[in-house]
């Protein structure tokens, strides 16, 4: 049984990208409701809570991917 490299770095890449949007919702999402008197609040805050669903969407995505890379699971269906 052999790893799929190609597929393991591109896991490794999404855990990055996951990495970087679980530090930086909570930290757009904190900075709204330090605000709250703004105008933009309501937008910051929307942002930030799609950031951070989408670093928790991008979180299982990747761990799919490395699971796939490591247990040679082919995407082709034959």
């Amino acid at each position: 049984m052999r790893t799929n490299k190609a597929l393991l770095l591109k896991g490794l890449k999404f855990i990055a990208y996951t990495i970087a949007l679980m530090f930086t919702a909570p930290l757009i999402i904190y900075q709204a409701f330090k605000n709250e008197g703004h105008p933009l609040y309501w937008p910051v805050l929307i942002i930030g809570l799609i950031l951070a669903i989408a670093a928790i969407s991008l979180g299982f995505y990747s761990m799919k991917l490395i699971m796939d890379a490591l247990f040679n699971k082919n995407h082709k269906q034959d």
